[in-house]
C-alpha cells in the first residue's frame, strides 16, 4: 500500500512489495489496490470471447456494458461497450499493454497456433534487456508479449517481477494451454514531452521509476501494474490528441487522491467524486497530454464480490 507516514513507506521499502515514491520535500504515499485500463469496442462480445477464451483471463466483474477482467495479481482490463463509454472505439488506439511473462516462448507457439494476428514477430536477441512480440486484439489495440531478462537496465525491475506469482489462465471454456499465464501488465503511453511526463506520473501522481530504458521509462503503480511512459517519436504510437483509453487507478482512498490531485496538472472532469452508481465511486481527469485518468473505489455489490475478493486478496 501507500502511505503518509515516512516509517512505513521505509518498512514497505525494506519489504521490497511495493512501488515508491520520492520528492525533494517530502514522502507521499497514498494507497493504489490496482491498476486497469478501459478500452472500447465495437463489438463487446467479441473482444470478451478472445480475452477470455483465447488468452483465458479472468471475469472479476460483469457490468454488462463493461467486463473487468483480471490479467495478473493487480492487474486489470476492462473491456466496454463503445456505445456507452467515455471514449468511443473510432478514435485512436494510441496505447500498448505489455503482458509480461517468463512464459515468451510457449504463448508465442499457442498464440501462432490461434493464428491471432501478429505486428511484430517473436525474434529473441542475445543479451537484449527484453524479448518480446506484439500482437492485435480483435479491434486493433496492441498486445505486447513481453519478457525482461537480466540487465543493468531492469536492475530494479527484476526482483518485483520475481516476487509476482504467475496467474494461469482460470476462464472456463478457454484454449490456453494449462499454466502459461502472466506476472503483470505494462501500460504503454504515448507522449511529446517525455520529462513533463515524468514530472506528472513521479511528483505528483507520487509513481517511482523502476526502469529507464531511455526513450521510454517505467513506474510501479500496483504490485504487479506498470505504466510506461514513451517517447512518441521512437514508440509504436506517435502523439495524438483522442486516445481511446482511459488509465484508471484503483484505491480505498478516494476523497484523499481527489484532495492531493485537486488544483494541480490533472485537469479534473468534475468538480467533485461521483457518487451516483452503487457498484463504485469515481473521479477523472485529464493528465498534461490528454489521457484520461479516473481514480475508483469499489462498494459492497452484488456484482463486485469476485473483484473485491481478488483485491482484498493482494492486500
Amino acid at each position: 500500500m501507500r502511505y503518509i507516514r515516512l516509517i512505513a513507506v521505509l518498512l514497505l521499502f525494506a519489504c521490497g512489495d511495493r512501488s515508491f515514491n520520492e520528492t525533494s520535500d517530502e514522502l507521499t504515499r497514498l494507497e493504489i489496490v490496482g491498476s486497469n485500463a478501459f478500452w472500447y469496442y465495437t463489438d463487446l462480445d467479441a473482444a470478451t470471447d478472445f480475452y477470455t477464451k483465447t488468452l483465458g483471463l479472468k471475469l472479476a466483474a460483469d457490468y454488462g456494458f463493461a467486463k473487468i477482467l483480471q490479467v495478473a495479481g493487480t492487474s486489470y482490463l476492462t473491456l466496454v461497450d463503445g456505445t456507452m463509454g467515455m471514449h468511443t472505439p473510432e478514435e485512436p488506439k494510441t496505447v500498448a499493454l505489455a503482458l509480461v511473462t517468463d512464459q515468451l516462448d510457449e504463448w508465442w507457439e499457442y498464440l501462432t497456433q490461434q493464428g491471432v494476428e501478429v505486428r511484430n514477430a517473436y525474434n529473441p536477441t542475445e543479451n537484449s534487456a527484453h524479448d518480446g512480440f506484439v500482437a492485435y486484439d480483435p479491434e486493433g489495440y496492441y498486445l505486447e508479449f513481453e519478457r525482461f531478462n537480466p540487465h543493468p537496465e531492469n536492475e530494479r525491475f527484476i526482483p518485483m517481477l520475481e516476487r509476482a506469482e504467475t496467474v494461469p489462465a482460470q476462464s472456463i471454456g478457454s484454449k490456453v494451454p494449462s499454466g502459461l499465464g502472466f506476472k503483470a501488465t505494462i501500460l504503454w503511453l504515448y507522449y511529446r514531452d517525455l520529462p513533463d511526463m515524468e514530472n506528472f506520473w513521479g511528483d505528483e501522481i507520487g509513481l517511482g521509476m523502476v526502469a529507464d530504458q531511455g526513450w521510454a521509462k517505467i513506474y510501479g503503480a500496483s504490485s504487479t501494474g506498470f505504466i510506461g511512459l514513451v517517447d512518441e517519436t521512437r514508440g509504436m504510437h506517435s502523439y495524438t490528441e483522442q486516445k481511446a483509453v482511459t488509465i484508471s487507478l484503483w484505491t480505498t482512498q478516494l476523497a484523499e487522491w481527489f484532495e492531493h490531485l485537486r488544483g494541480g496538472s490533472l485537469e479534473m472532469r468534475s468538480e467533485s467524486i461521483e457518487e451516483g452508481n452503487p457498484r463504485y465511486r469515481a473521479f477523472v481527469g485529464y493528465d498534461p497530454e490528454g489521457y484520461y485518468v479516473e481514480f475508483d473505489t469499489f462498494l459492497p455489490h452484488e456484482d463486485n464480490e469476485e473483484l473485491l475478493r481478488l483485491i482484498n486478496r493482494q492486500s
